[in-house]
């Protein structure tokens, strides 16, 4: 990409953004025509998250604590990870399958004609706005979860808004590092010509997120999964790591902030470079 000046710069973040409030647009009028599938998809949603809510309530009626969890700070923790996986079906899971289908029907070709940078209009051009309902339970189980630990002392100081901020980073980190892996995915259509394991793989992978990284350990399987899922591929950490910096957990070893960071920001690039890789070895259908 060629240095553009400050006013170059402005103007086409301006321009990315009118994209994107169209894109927003679109999704929230093709929900709107189908007023009863939106409303469904809602219940549905509402639905898991109630069974979800209520399996661990029974759990915690005979146990006080899952390792170091609380009833209330495992809340918050499903309630992050809740929250990051509504993000990433909204905006990611939708377009990412869409651009499996464009490449086996040779459609991404009219994605490359655009002025626009394919992977933005790619990742953003549908929403599944039916996860706007997932988002609010989860901030709304989130703030439960506060309100229950403050009253009942659970916590050894007030959340700092230095907290709140790294929380919303990591959180931030989580969706990008999701983002990054399902794009990669995605881009292995170009070998299969048809990747219908998609979903699958985001089951199986938020499957491990769904529970701490402390839950792994204790047997030699265990250990080996959590540390495969934390320092080779950190997908237990992205949802840990925000939910224990905003309750004001210890972290063991301290880094491990960072490391969610680094391994968000590593995860963009790298699926950055696979995209356009691919893209270079992409057979156009008129080719």
């Amino acid at each position: 990409m060629p240095n553009l000046t400050p006013i170059e710069a402005s103007v086409r973040t301006a321009h990315y953004s009118r994209v994107f409030f169209t894109f927003f647009r679109n999704g929230l009028v093709r929900e709107m025509t189908f007023r009863g599938n939106f409303i469904l998809e809602i219940l549905t949603s509402a639905f898991w998250f109630t069974a979800q809510i209520t399996l661990f309530h029974i759990i915690y009626r005979n146990v006080d604590a899952i390792q170091d969890w609380s009833r209330e700070q495992y809340f918050a923790f499903m309630a992050t990870g809740m929250l990051i996986n509504a993000i990433v079906e909204m905006f990611f899971m939708p377009n990412c399958a869409e651009f499996c289908e464009r490449i086996r029907t040779g459609n991404l070709d009219f994605v490359l004609l655009k002025p626009i940078d394919p992977q933005f209009l790619i990742s953003f051009e549908k929403m599944d706005l039916t996860m706007v309902g997932q988002l609010l339970m989860s901030l709304g189980l989130l703030g439960y979860a506060a309100f229950r630990m403050t009253m009942t002392g659970q916590f050894t100081q007030a959340i700092t808004p230095l907290a709140v901020v790294t929380y919303l980073v990591l959180l931030a980190a989580g969706v990008a590092f999701f983002y990054s892996l399902m794009l990669t995915l995605a881009c292995t259509s170009l070998w299969f010509g048809r990747n219908t394991g998609l979903y699958d793989f985001w089951f199986y992978v938020t499957a491990f997120a769904r529970y701490p990284a402390s839950v792994y350990s204790g047997t030699p399987s265990g250990e080996v999964l959590r540390f495969a899922f934390s320092y080779i591929i950190p997908i237990l950490l992205v949802v840990t790591v925000p939910a224990r910096v905003l309750l004001g957990m210890a972290l063991e070893p301290s880094w491990l902030t960072w490391m969610v960071i680094g391994g968000a920001l590593a995860g963009l690039l790298v699926s950055r470079v696979i995209f356009q890789w691919s893209l270079r070895r992409y057979r156009s259908a008129s080719s």
